[in-house]
């Protein structure tokens, strides 16, 4: 934990720096110092920038919370039944590498730009990420643990919940994390559509189409936080459901 967290530091050192040599260099407005950015967002986050902040994080808390409701039961059901997986995979090897920021603008024509689209549209993305993998995971059990299972008395709900449930989490917390960045992505764009609350509508609207670089850059920095929370909170729940698998750093 230690070493991780002099990481961290030498990272976050490295990276101001850097920041603050291109803005000597360049010298211009549209690249603040660090030195100004940063306080100006410890000042916007008690206040405007919360309300901005607390917004994007709700819509991807919620996309998470659906997808994982959706995504999780139907791939173990895929899992389990081989016969349903090969009818079923041939749609999702078509839909699963296609960038699903191209849906955009049909999510909007035919939801609305809303809330409830935003929200689709990111789920979306996560949906087929954690399908897969507990499609794939439900699969690779072995053979003698079912049947040990099924000798002990468990029907297929009991296998569900005490075999494939719990063996797929892992995968499940993994999905998540590795596709929590492109869903901010995602968000950010969304964002810029007519909505009032959202650091997508924060950084773009309110600060970049009329130059307030200052307030642009601090936006950012929100953005690079909510991701950051999102992702070290996936690492904590890790640590706790699957500590067979995490590893400390000392």
């Amino acid at each position: 934990m230690k070493k991780r967290n002099y990481e961290i530091f030498w990272g976050l050192l490295f990276i101001t720096l850097f920041w603050q040599l291109l803005a000597l260099i360049l010298n211009r407005s549209i690249l603040p110092s660090p030195f100004e950015v940063v306080p100006l967002f410890f000042r916007l986050m008690t206040g405007e920038l919360s309300l901005h902040f607390l917004a994007s994080a709700a819509r991807v808390l919620t996309s998470i919370i659906i997808s994982v409701l959706l995504a999780v039961p139907i791939g173990l059901i895929l899992g389990q039944s081989r016969k349903l997986n090969r009818l079923i995979s041939p749609v999702i090897a078509v839909l699963y590498p296609i960038p699903k920021i191209v849906f955009l603008p049909i999510v909007y024509v035919l939801m609305g730009i809303s809330d409830f689209s935003k929200i689709f549209l990111i789920s979306l993305i996560l949906f087929f990420q954690i399908l897969v993998v507990v499609r794939d995971e439900a699969m690779k059990l072995p053979e003698d643990l079912i049947l040990s299972a099924k000798s002990l008395g468990a029907g297929r709900l009991g296998l569900y919940f005490f075999i494939y449930g719990p063996a797929s989490i892992p995968g499940i917390l993994t999905s998540i994390r590795i596709s929590i960045s492109t869903a901010i992505a995602v968000l950010f764009l969304a964002e810029q559509s007519l909505t009032e609350y959202g650091l997508g509508y924060f950084i773009i609207v309110k600060s970049y189409q009329i130059l307030r670089y200052r307030e642009m850059y601090a936006g950012i920095l929100a953005i690079s936080l909510l991701g950051a929370i999102f992702y070290l909170a996936i690492g904590l729940l890790e640590k706790k459901f699957c500590k067979y698998l995490v590893k400390e750093n000392v």
